[in-house]
Parts: structure tokens; C-alpha cells; sequence
């Protein structure tokens, strides 16, 4: 199971936020950008003045955002980009990203969706209009039905070329014969169905806005000075309303400055709209304009009526100042939304800042009186905008000695010294392991390195030596224009000599590359080889080898693709020849190749893209493929040349890169016939801005497996997050004995958009760290294996030599384990809560809150998409008040942590218990609105392979379930209480209830019906919900399936069962322990040992009155599955090995003796059974005396009368007439007899172990014997007379009221060998 938690840092200025599109739900607004970016704005607008503010930011496209469709059922937000991905989030809270996915290449560019109306809604379904221009005439388009839930394409209503123009807007017609609605900008109006095609033409205006009414009778088409009404059926006009002297048109002077952008019609059931009695239909029309002023009107419509009226008007912003405005309107709860977006040009850049405002539309304010030559002017109830900085344009540098960087002595990372908006980002990390700091690029061209100074209190004076010390805050200054793209490399360890070891590569707006020495903070080089903005960096792969593995490629806008050498500092090769900006490019490390991918997403025909091969050793051109075949035949060559595409890592080494550029592949299963080749990975390498569809490919690491010999889960598969390891390029497997176990990094790094850095941190990599050393070793002998004299030695101590390469300082006085675990603490707890706990955690542990950082929290979605929360306390508390999923996750990320700190670091104790106890219990007294963490998310960790986080699940599922249990599970508190009554009332109460026998009779009789039906129903409703298995949300975090949603519910039913009876409803536990029993005997790797332990513990108390009779049937399935469990196919002994032992000592040790110590008497009717129907080998026998064992340790009361019965069967199994099974059970015989000889008194061996004396322990006085027994041969020696007086003390109590006679109350050899 996965578990991530994700922490973002924020640059100090909010990020340029272009919206493209912008749709409304009840409760909230989002807004789409045109660098793929989605805003999340809540809307208060029951408060008397909202100032809409964006709280979370949906990472899930690297193109410009065209569509956003809401969907009310489920409650989600569909999303489409240029790039032809689609991604589907919640509208609830965290907004997770349930879907993501690549639309068809022959489909083109998606631009606009629509809601279809469906039956149920289990089967939501949207059409969505996309288009392609092939040449300057002609326009492909295509219409397609998609599945909202998966986003997988049902099937296409249209495809083909249109006669008009490209189609700006779409709209679904609710009438059996209507399909959709297209628009032609140009001079026409096109409405298609079945039944008729009615088109107005007009040659003189050019239409500017279409609305559709919601029950497609009328549509709205605005010109520039007039709106005309028309009857979509008939095709006439109905009426024109001008527009002249309103505040979309002031006067005819006006209208080529100012034009109406858009228009919608309210629904039929808000403001007074409705149908009269002689068919005059009065609906209201919202127009805007480009400046955001919008008018409303009031329209009644009749076969041969019209009339319109003002209702009121919004003026223009005029306060708004910039080189640009864009604005968009919509509509929530009588309140209209309009969102300006200004452009301010910074450094050559254009960015833009977003604002929303409220106008209020109450129908109550409403004056249907109001003198139309002067409509009323609504009034704005809030506006707000991204918080942070204003943007403004940035002042001109002073003079800087470019040739050496800046120390900065200021207070460390200062917010205020920033001097602009971020253009790229990336993280620095120590071995791929935890990043330690920042590098950002801004428009005007600085860069700038910041570490993470504050993690610890030992670094917090500047420059101490604390964790990371070797880093500190520098400039970079020298170039002209925005940084578009940063990479960092070290240097492999060759003979030639350098006197830098790790580089900074920059590329930017100003044509120029140039290379930093990243220790000195110095110039190296200054490159011109470009005459187009460099927009890509990408760096060497793993395993190339010399000397291409201190190379690099810069990939340009001007279509050039350029090797580089960091050793000579020279242009190596040049790819010239792209017709356009490459914006994929894959290189093969191995064989030495490049492909680079010209991607025109406005274009399908043979000259919009085209694949281009090269050879990088002799810059030969080996093959051009043109079409739309390029990108199939670009993923097949990555495929081909990749196996690693499966691990979830496949950024090559640390750069700027954009993970959500990587292509999404849906099918993962050729992997897998790759498997026994050497291969790379495939990787995103491209800037983060001014490309907005630019992406490209690098190789990284040969395939590998976990233990178990399985392949990650298909959803890990496309987690594509950066290995941003500043030693990545030259790291490599260092033996073959590790080639197929799977690596994890334990925090994935990522930077999504310019100055955003994810950071995401996954548990179980974290919890397996222990023991991991120092990754230069592996990097020592990659330099070996691709040395020029491969059959040199390597030198005992010449791995960990630190003379071979520039060690960096790293934080070698402790544990690589301890220092991750207090770097994810510092990011993942949720500071200034508990100030207390803060002030313990800075003193004891050593942990710190990340100062200078603007620190968030996110969650993580499907497919590489992210959540990000913006900055803020506020903005995480809500997320822990809204989310049971994130509450699961985060607790038990934390929790696990604190206890592994306390294994490590004994002076930690006190403040990792104090952290535990604060996320499992006090955090909600604190905070008593969070949501309690969801039960069936937390007991799917219980079978983890890390200790520390099955206790913490348990913990968390112990603390959290009275506050968490399901409704249909929890008992009904109302109970009727009957009151007594007095002394006065009591004869006429016996006359009335003399007088109303029959009738109370009859009362009674109906309430014991009415009471049947309720148990029905509640049976009904526990079992439904013991079964349910879609609209789970948690499955989707750990990366679950509907097995195990139905597990999950049996394990967290079975639980509250046998720890809190008294809280579930009586009848649970007959109805789960079926399905308890079966989940058992699945042999799940994940609920099996939960469902057997659990079986276990409430077997006394619970299960016992349930089962009756079936315990034998089931210790008898038991035993079978044990010998199945030891018989595993040779074919799946690697996946199946550790899930076989887990399960046997579940079984063997945990819930086989506590249904022995249920029935007794079943007990060995079985294995006396089994001895005859198994193999003399079988390990049925083995497991039998281990129950005996555990039996008389756990319940000896139970078995005294049954004694006779466990010695023959020991003795049995040691049997010398049968060799095999006495082999394969003497050693657990052997203990059985020392542990009953140890237990019972009336049992006894000699010193030697040769003899065993069993004495009578329950029976008549006058009828005790001993038996005598030669443990070797296995034969009765001697049966010895221990008749005697009656008076012998009492053990046992029978049911009757009779006491039970112990015969023999202890034995004892003598030292001659005598009982």
C-alpha cells in the first residue's frame, strides 16, 4: 500500500496566473491558466463581504487550460488542456485528482466540454468538441462521447473537416432530436440535429457571442451593437434588442474599442422566469464586455410577442491598469463572479495577475418598475485576488562582478530581497535522498541558491555546521533575460583534471547558456550557439558512457539541438534541421542515439510534427518520421529503449523540469517483455515557462523489482516525480546482486510550476532506509565498469577513498536514517499548534520549522498530479478539518516517524512520544472539528512490513474509532424510557387498560411489526455496507482495489466487534464473522493475518456463540490451507514465500489454538484424523503440536481432561515405526512433552529425558493409575496402581455443582530412575 504526504514550498511572490477558462460550482470557483495551472477559490458568499482568495492549486497540466466542466454527480471538475490530457478532480475537499489521462492522438486539441444528460448517476458522460487546423481553409474537428469517471472515450459522434471556421462554443440541446450547438465566428450560426439545420446568415456583423437557453428552444446571437433571439427549432428570429447607450456600448464611437466577449442565460427557475398561460416565455440574459461591464435583461418571448427591459448593469473596471485585460463571468447562487486578469510586462516577460469580485443579483432588489433609461447599478460585495507582493515591474541591477557570485549576508532566506516573480526552479539534493536546498530563476536573470538553513538548531547561525553546511545563499548573476531552464551535474571521476566538481546549467530568454561552478558560485563558460530563447537542459542518463557522460543538451527555440561538453566547454555536436522547437527529445545512453520530437498540438496533417533520429557519436540524421505516427513511433523508441518507465522515477538528474510534461502511457505491459534487456528510463526534462506544451525525455536506470518479484501497481507506474539528485547522472547499480531489487527514493522531488516545489515523501522508503549508506560507492564503480581499462582491479578501500572524487559535505556525524526522518518531521508537522510540543521537538530532537520558506501541504492525485495547498496555517487546518483520507495519511506518516526516532536516538524519547500522543489524541482536543481518520484507510497498514507503522495504524484505528464508526454500524442511543407512575394514577390506568385489552393487543402486535421491519432494514444496511465496494475514496490514496474495499470493511466491522461491543449494533457480528472466516482462508497478502488475529482475540467472547458447531469444519480448512501453504507453486515462490510465512504463523500460532482452546474435543478429533489422511511429512503434524503447545501455555484448565488424549498423540508422531514423520516432528514433540511436564504436576520426565510418567488427574479414587512410558522406543513400560483415600484436594469445578476428584496431584522421578 502507498503511503505519500506531500509538502510544497512556495516562492516568496505569488506565481502569473493567464486564465484561459473559469467555471462555478455552489461553494467555489476555479479558474484555468494558460501554463496549465488550476485554481481553486472558495466562495464565502454568505459573508457580508467575501474576498475570494485561491487556497489550492491542481497540478495535473503542463498546456494551456481550454475547459472546465463541473459535474454534479458525482461532484467533480473536469479539466481539459491543448495537450490532450484530461484530468478529473473532486470538488470536495482535498480536490484530489481522481483521473488523469491522454485523449486519442487522431482526436486533436480538446477546447470545449459539455454535460450529457444521463439516467443514473453512476454513468456520467460528457461530449467534448476537439479540433486541429490542417491547413489555412480547412478545420478537423471531432466530437466525442467520454466516460466522466474514467475519461475513456464511449465513441464518436463526429469527425471529420468542417466547412466553417474553427467551432467556439458548444452546448447540449435537452430534446430527443437535438445534439449540439456550433458556432462560426465569422458570419454564421450553425444548429444541428436530427430533425433540422437552420443557419442565419449575416454578412454585414460578425457574431461575437452565442448563449443557448437550458432548454434549447432559444438562442442568444450578439453583434456588435444588437442581439438577436432566435427559435432553434424554426430557425427565426423572434427579436432584436440594441445595445446601443448601455454600458456594453456607450455610443457607436466605441464599438471597435469596447465588444461584447460573452453572454448566458439564467436558469428557468431564477429571477422570475417562467412560462405564462398564452405561451409567452420571459426569460434573463447576462452580456458582458471585454472592460466588465455586463448588462442584464428581462426577455419575454411568444410566437408573436417580444419584449425586453433592463434589469440592471455592472460598470466597467476601470481600476485595473496594465497592458492587457481579460475578462470572464459566472454565475453562483444569485451572485455573478467576474474575473479580471491584468498583464504587467516584467523583464521582457508578460505576467499576469488574476482578481475576482462578487456582485450581489438578489431578485429581491429587483424593481420591475425601474425607469429604463437609467438602470439600477449593482453593487460589489468583496474582491479579492493572490495574496503576496504586487506585481510591478522590477528595477534595473547595479553593477555585479559577474565572473564571481554573491554572497549573501543578510539574515538567511530573507523574503524581501527577492527582486521578482520566479521563471524556474529547482531542488538540490544530498544522494537523491533529501533535498537541502532551492536554486530559483527569475525573469530579469539572477538565480538564486537558498538553503534550508533552519532545519536544525545547529545551523542556525550562518555557516555553522549543521546539516548541509557546504551550500550557502549565492548569486548567480549575468544574464539579460528570464532563466527558462536549470540543471545541475556532477562531474564523473576521470583522468583528466578539473578544478570544479559540480555544475550549474542555465538557460534563458537572452539565447545564451552558461555554465556555474556550483561550490565557488564562479562563471565557467558563457555559450552562443543558439539564436533562439534555450528552453531545455537535458542532462546524460545514467550508464552513458565516456565522454558522453559529462555532456549535456541544450535544446533551443530556434529548433537547434546541441551537444555540449562540460570537459572541453565546447559544442560537440549540433542537430540542426527541426522545423520547429523540439519539444520531446529521448536519449539512449546505451546505444548512443537521440530522438527528437517536433510536437505541433494546432496541427494533425504530415508537416505538423515529425520525429527526428540521430546518432550522437557521428551527428548523422538516421531517420525522419513525419504525421501524426511521430508520437507513436516517439514512444515506441522510448519503450524499446527503456524498462525502468515502471518505477515512478524517470526525470534524469536535477533540473527544472516539469514532471506533468512526461506522456502519460496508459498500457505498461510491453514493459515487461523488455525485462532481460539493458535498458534506461525515460524522462521530462523542460522549462517551466514559455513552453507551454514542451516536454522531454531523458533515460535513467535499468528496470527493477522488489522482493517479492512483483512490478509496482499500474498507478506508481506513472508517478513521474524527479529524481533531482544532484550525483543522479552519475549514479548506477553497483553489483548485479541488487540488479532486480527495487530502489525507492524516500522524497521524490519535483518543481510542477516556475517557484513551486513538491516535495513528496513516501513512507515506506522512509521506514526501509536503515542501514543505507553513502550512494559515492556506487558511483565509484560505475567510473570502474566505464573506465578505458575495464579489466583494471578495483583496490580493496578504493570505494569508500575520498581521494578518488570531491566528497561533498554531507551529514556524515549521523545516520542517513536520522537525518531523513528529522528533514520529513520538519516539512510534515504542523507547526505553531501546539507550542509546547514545537518548543520540545526544537530542544529535544533537534527539529526545527523550516524558517525563510513559504511551507504547504498537499496530497497526491493519479497519474503525477498533485494538490498543493497554498501557504498558511489556515489553509492546512482545513484540509485536516475536511479530510478523513489526508488525516489517515498524514497521522500515520508522523506517528511512524516519532516511533522510529525513539529506536534510533534514546534522548529523543520524550518528544517522540509527545509527537505520537499528539496526532493520535491530542490534536483533536485541540482542534475539535478535524475529521477522525478513516478506519478502513488505517487497517490496510496493519499487515506493513514495517513495525513501527503497523503500531502506528493501530494506534491511530484504536483513537479514532469511537468518533469514526460507520453509520450503518452504529448502534441506535434513543432508547424509550418508560415512567413510573404514581400512586393516584394507578386505578385509572387498570380501568383504561381493562377497557383497551383488544386494542393495545392489536397496537402491540403492529409495533412488533413495525420492529421487524426496522431489524430488516438495518440487517440490509450492514450487509450492503460489509460488501460495498465503489465511490470508495481512500482506495485511491493508498492505490487499492475493490478487493480491497470489501476487505477493509470486514476487517474494520470484525474490530469495533470484538473491541467495542457496546457501541456496534448486536447483530454485526453474526453477519461478519462468514465473511471474516472466508477472508481467512483467501490467503490475502493484506487481510489474512488481520482477519486470522482478530478471529483470534474474540473467539472466547464473540465468535464461539456464532460459529457453534462449524469450529471443527474450520480448524479442519485450516490444517488444509497450513499443508497448502508449504506446497506453493515453484512458479510463484518469490512472490509467494513472505506471504506464506506471515500466514502460517497466523494460523499455527495465533487463531489455530484459540479454536482449540474453543472446542477441545473437535480439536483432537481433528488432528486425529490428520494423521491418517496426510502424509507422514506433512507439516499438518508440526502444526498440531505447536497448538498442544500453545494450548497448555495459554488454557491448561481446559485440556486436564483431555490429557491422555495430547500424550498419545505426541508419543504418536514420535513413533520410531514411522521415520519420516518422527524426523519431522521430534524436535516441537520433544518441547510439547518438557512444556506439559513443566505445566501439569501429574506429568513428570526423568533427568535424562529418557522416561515419562503420566499420572490420572480427573476420575475415581479407587481407580488412579500411572502410566510409565519409554520416550525412545515409544511403549508403555509400566502401569503403576494409585488408588488411595478419598480427601484429595479439588482442581476442577464440573457444570453440576459436582466436584471432580483429582487423582494424582504431582510426579516426580527418583534419581534411581523410579516414579
Amino acid at each position: 500500500m502507498k503511503c505519500h504526504s506531500v509538502a510544497a514550498l512556495w516562492s516568496p511572490l505569488p506565481p502569473s496566473h493567464h486564465v484561459t477558462a473559469a467555471a462555478t460550482t455552489p461553494v467555489a470557483l476555479f479558474t484555468g491558466a494558460a501554463d496549465g495551472t488550476v485554481l481553486h477559490w472558495p466562495l464565502a458568499l454568505a459573508s457580508a463581504s467575501p474576498s475570494p482568495r485561491p487556497s489550492s492549486l491542481l497540478c495535473a497540466h503542463a498546456a494551456a487550460i481550454t475547459s472546465l466542466c463541473p459535474l454534479p454527480s458525482p461532484a467533480s471538475l473536469l479539466v481539459a488542456c491543448t495537450a490532450g490530457v484530461l484530468s478529473l478532480f473532486s470538488t470536495y475537499a482535498p480536490l484530489r485528482c481522481l483521473r488523469r489521462r491522454s485523449l486519442p492522438l487522431w482526436v486533436g486539441s480538446p477546447s470545449l466540454i459539455a454535460s450529457l444528460p444521463s439516467i443514473t448517476s453512476a454513468d456520467p458522460r460528457v461530449a467534448i468538441l476537439c479540433h486541429a487546423p490542417d491547413d489555412g481553409h480547412r478545420h478537423v474537428s471531432a466530437l466525442v462521447v467520454v466516460d466522466a469517471r474514467t475519461l475513456a472515450v464511449l465513441y464518436t459522434v463526429f469527425h471529420g473537416i468542417l466547412s466553417v471556421g474553427t467551432p467556439n462554443a458548444i452546448a447540449v440541446m435537452p430534446v430527443a432530436e437535438g445534439a449540439a450547438v456550433e458556432v462560426d465566428p465569422p458570419r454564421r450560426l450553425i444548429v444541428s440535429s436530427v430533425a433540422s439545420v437552420a443557419s442565419a446568415e449575416l454578412a454585414d456583423e460578425r457574431v461575437e457571442a452565442v448563449a443557448l437557453s437550458h432548454d434549447g428552444k432559444n438562442v442568444a446571437l450578439v453583434l456588435k451593437t444588437r442581439c438577436l433571439l432566435k427559435c432553434v427549432t424554426e430557425g427565426v428570429v423572434l427579436g432584436e434588442v440594441s445595445l446601443l447607450g448601455t454600458s456594453l456600448c456607450k455610443d457607436k464611437n466605441t464599438v471597435d474599442k469596447v465588444c461584447t466577449a460573452g453572454a448566458f442565460f439564467l436558469s428557468s427557475d431564477e429571477w422570475d422566469a417562467h412560462v405564462s398561460d398564452d405561451g409567452v416565455v420571459v426569460r434573463n440574459l447576462v452580456l458582458w464586455s471585454n472592460n466588465g461591464a455586463v448588462t442584464m435583461y428581462r426577455i419575454a418571448l411568444g410566437s408573436s410577442y417580444f419584449d425586453s427591459e433592463i434589469v440592471c448593469e455592472i460598470p466597467s473596471n476601470l481600476s485595473m491598469q496594465g497592458e492587457g485585460l481579460e475578462v470572464k463571468f459566472c454565475w453562483s447562487n444569485q451572485h455573478l463572479v467576474r474575473v479580471e486578469c491584468c498583464s504587467y510586462k516584467v523583464a521582457g516577460s508578460l505576467l499576469w495577475k488574476p482578481t475576482v469580485a462578487i456582485w450581489c443579483m438578489d431578485q429581491f432588489e429587483l424593481s420591475k418598475t425601474v425607469n429604463t433609461q437609467k438602470p439600477p447599478m449593482r453593487k460589489m460585495l468583496g474582491e479579492g485576488g493572490l495574496q503576496g507582493e504586487e506585481f510591478r515591474p522590477e528595477p534595473s541591477h547595479s553593477q555585479y562582478n559577474i565572473n564571481r557570485g554573491s554572497e549573501v549576508i543578510s539574515q538567511m532566506c530573507s523574503l524581501e530581497r527577492y527582486r521578482g516573480t520566479v521563471s524556474s526552479s529547482m531542488l538540490l539534493s544530498e544522494d537523491s535522498y533529501a533535498p537541502y536546498a532551492v536554486v530559483y530563476g527569475f525573469h530579469n536573470g539572477d538565480i538564486e541558491v537558498i538553503r534550508f538553513l533552519n532545519l536544525s538548531p545547529a545551523a542556525a547561525k550562518f555557516g555553522g555546521r549543521g546539516l548541509y553546511p557546504h551550500i550557502s545563499e549565492r548569486l548567480f548573476l549575468g544574464h539579460k533575460g528570464a532563466i527558462l531552464c536549470l540543471a545541475a551535474h556532477y562531474m564523473h571521476a576521470h583522468p583528466d583534471s578539473r578544478n570544479f566538481h559540480r555544475a550549474l546549467i542555465s538557460g534563458s530568454l537572452d539565447c545564451t547558456v552558461r555554465v556555474w561552478d556550483l561550490d565557488a558560485g564562479t562563471l565557467l563558460s558563457v555559450m552562443h550557439h543558439h539564436v533562439g530563447s534555450v528552453k531545455q537542459i537535458v542532462l546524460p542518463p545514467p550508464w552513458t558512457y565516456h565522454p558522453w557522460d559529462d555532456c549535456f543538451l541544450s535544446v533551443g527555440e530556434d529548433g537547434l539541438v546541441a551537444l555540449v561538453s562540460l570537459q572541453t566547454m565546447r559544442v560537440e555536436r549540433m542537430f540542426p534541421g527541426h522545423p520547429d522547437y523540439a519539444s520531446l527529445v529521448a536519449w539512449d545512453g546505451v546505444k548512443g542515439y537521440i530522438a527528437c520530437l517536433c510536437k505541433n498540438l494546432h496541427s494533425c496533417n504530415d508537416a505538423g510534427s515529425g520525429l527526428y533520429i540521430w546518432d550522437l557519436k557521428t551527428g548523422a540524421r538516421e531517420r525522419v518520421i513525419n504525421g501524426t505516427a511521430s508520437q507513436l513511433a516517439f514512444e515506441h523508441f522510448c519503450r524499446g529503449i527503456s524498462k525502468n518507465t515502471v518505477t515512478g522515477s524517470i526525470l534524469g538528474g536535477t533540473t527544472s523540469a516539469s514532471s506533468l510534461l512526461v506522456p502519460i502511457f496508459e498500457d505498461m505491459s510491453h514493459i515487461r517483455s523488455h525485462a532481460d534487456k539493458n535498458g534506461h528510463d525515460i524522462s521530462s526534462v523542460s522549462t517551466n515557462l514559455h513552453n507551454g506544451c514542451t516536454d522531454s525525455v531523458t533515460v535513467n536506470a535499468p528496470t527493477t523489482y522488489d522482493f517479492k518479484g512483483k512490478t509496482p501497481a499500474p498507478d506508481e507506474a506513472h508517478e513521474f516525480h524527479g529524481d533531482n539528485s544532484v550525483y543522479n547522472s552519475g549514479k548506477a547499480v553497483s553489483s548485479h546482486s541488487i540488479h532486480n531489487k527495487k530502489i525507492k527514493c524516500p522524497i521524490k522531488c519535483s518543481c510542477p510550476y516556475p517557484g513551486i516545489a513538491s516535495l513528496r515523501f513516501d513512507l515506506t522508503a522512509i521506514m526501509s532506509t536503515q542501514g543505507m549508506t553513502n550512494s559515492n560507492s556506487d558511483r565509484h564503480l560505475k567510473d570502474h565498469l566505464h573506465s578505458e581499462n575495464p579489466k583494471e582491479m578495483l583496490q580493496p578501500g578504493t570505494l569508500d577513498s575520498p581521494s578518488r572524487v570531491h566528497e561533498m559535505d554531507s551529514p556524515s556525524r549521523e545516520s542517513l536514517e536520522g537525518c531523513l526522518l528529522r528533514f520529513s518531521l520538519c516539512f510534515l508537522h504542523l507547526w505553531d499548534v501546539d507550542c509546547e510540543l514545537d518548543k520540545l521537538l526544537v530542544d529535544e530532537m533537534q527539529v526545527c520549522k523550516p524558517e525563510g520558506c513559504h511551507i504547504a501541504t498537499g496530497v497526491v492525485g493519479d497519474k503525477g498530479s498533485f494538490t498543493l495547498m497554498f501557504p498558511g496555517k489556515e489553509a492546512t487546518l482545513e484540509l485536516w478539518k475536511s479530510s478523513a483520507e489526508f488525516c489517515a495519511m498524514r497521522s500515520l506518516s508522523i506517528i511512524s516517524l516519532a516511533q522510529l526516532m525513539i529506536k534510533l536516538s534514546r534522548s529523543c524519547t520524550n518528544s517522540s512520544s509527545a509527537l505520537a500522543a499528539f496526532y493520535t489524541r491530542h490534536f483533536a482536543e485541540k482542534v475539535p472539528d478535524i475529521k477522525p481518520p478513516s478506519l478502513q484507510l488505517l487497517v490496510s497498514f496493519w499487515q506493513h512490513p514495517s513495525e513501527h507503522v503497523r503500531m502506528a495504524a493501530r494506534s491511530l484505528f484504536h483513537c479514532a474509532a469511537p468518533r469514526s464508526i460507520p453509520q450503518p454500524l452504529r448502534v441506535n442511543k434513543n432508547k424509550v424510557v418508560n415512567a413510573p407512575l404514581s400512586s393516584s394514577d394507578n386505578m385509572n390506568v387498570l380501568i383504561c387498560a381493562v377497557q383497551t385489552a383488544s386494542v393495545s393487543n392489536h397496537g402491540e402486535l403492529k409495533e412488533d411489526d413495525e420492529n421487524v421491519d426496522k431489524d430488516d432494514i438495518d440487517t440490509a444496511n450492514m450487509i450492503l455496507w460489509l460488501e460495498s465496494f465503489e465511490n470508495q475514496e481512500w482506495l485511491s490514496w493508498i492505490g487499492g482495489t475493490s478487493q480491497d474495499a470489501v476487505a477493509s470493511n470486514i476487517i474494520v466491522a470484525a474490530a469495533l466487534v470484538v473491541w467495542y461491543p457496546s457501541v456496534v449494533k448486536a447483530k454485526l457480528s453474526s453477519l461478519v464473522v462468514s465473511q471474516l472466516i472466508k477472508l481467512v482462508m483467501s490467503m490475502n497478502d493484506r487481510y489474512s493475518s488481520t482477519a486470522a488475529e482478530l478471529l483470534a482475540e474474540g473467539m472466547e467472547n464473540t465468535w464461539k456463540a456464532c460459529l457453534g458447531a462449524e469450529i471443527t469444519h474450520f480448524m479442519s480448512d485450516i490444517l488444509f490451507q497450513i499443508e497448502c501453504l508449504s506446497t506453493a507453486p515453484s512458479s510463484n515462490a518469490i512472490n509467494k514465500t513472505a506471504v506464506a510465512i506471515t500466514m502460517r504463523e497466523a494460523l499455527v500460532g495465533t487463531l489455530l489454538p484459540s479454536l482449540a482452546m474453543a472446542d477441545v474435543t473437535g480439536f483432537f478429533g481433528v488432528i486425529e484424523s490428520q494423521i491418517w489422511a496426510t502424509s507422514s511429512d506433512s507439516p499438518v503434524h508440526v502444526a498440531s503440536i505447536k497448538t498442544i503447545i500453545r494450548v497448555v501455555r495459554g488454557a491448561p484448565k481446559s485440556l486436564v481432561p483431555y490429557l491422555d488424549k495430547a500424550i498419545n498423540y505426541i508419543l504418536h508422531t514420535m513413533d520410531p515405526s514411522n521415520l519420516i514423520m518422527r524426523k519431522a516432528c521430534i524436535i516441537s514433540s520433544m518441547m510439547a512433552l518438557r512444556e506439559m511436564a513443566r505445566v501439569f504436576p501429574m506429568v513428570a520426565l526423568n533427568e535424562s529425558m529418557t522416561k515419562l510418567a503420566v499420572g490420572d488427574a480427573i476420575g475415581e479414587i479407587y481407580d488412579g493409575t500411572i502410566r510409565v512410558y519409554d520416550i525412545e522406543s515409544v511403549t508403555k513400560i509400566r502401569i503403576l496402581d494409585a488408588s488411595g483415600p478419598p480427601g484429595l484436594p479439588s482442581l476442577l469445578a464440573g457444570s453440576s455443582n459436582r466436584t471432580t476428584t483429582i487423582l494424582i496431584s504431582v510426579l516426580s522421578f527418583s534419581p534411581d530412575g523410579e516414579v
